[in-house]
């Protein structure tokens, strides 16, 4: 017998998980949730001051912060919605720097199991149009706890 995926989460039920489980701190950042599918997610992290470092670029912490979240998104879309989860690994590579732009957060589960999770995140700027390639990649491991 072949079990069906359960259904992706919508953006906007994808959002709801986003508002409901995470800290007010990573609230904060304002993160937007684009697209859901299957086995992905799509986050808008939208340019702000407060998140620039000395010399105006975007913060790597803001980077990190956005990817891990997009991640849980990701894995609740493949899921069919949110159950608890945390961060075993998260590996970031900065690229060229972010000034003045909202950053696109693509998260791809590339595993999926039933204790663990793997993904890639890219994170391009939205003014680029990926002219210059992805801002930063990322990878995360996650521990799937319910």
């Amino acid at each position: 017998m072949t079990s069906t995926p359960a259904p992706a989460l919508t953006p906007e039920d994808a959002q709801k998980v986003l508002a409901d489980n995470f800290a007010p701190w990573v609230l904060d950042l304002g993160l937007v949730v684009v697209e859901t599918g299957e086995r992905h997610a799509v986050l808008r992290l939208p340019w702000s001051e407060r998140l620039a470092r000395e010399g105006g670029a975007l913060s790597g912490q803001a980077l990190m912060a956005a990817a891990d979240t997009a991640t849980v998104i990701a894995v609740a879309s493949a899921r069919g919605g949110f159950t608890p989860m945390t961060t075993v690994q998260q590996s970031s590579s900065f690229l060229r720097a972010v000034q003045g732009s909202d950053v696109l957060l693509d998260a791809r589960i590339g595993k999926l199991g039933r204790r663990m999770a793997f993904a890639d995140i890219t994170m391009t700027a939205e003014d680029a149009a990926g002219a210059d390639g992805p801002a930063a990649r990322a990878s995360t491991v996650y521990a799937l706890l319910g």
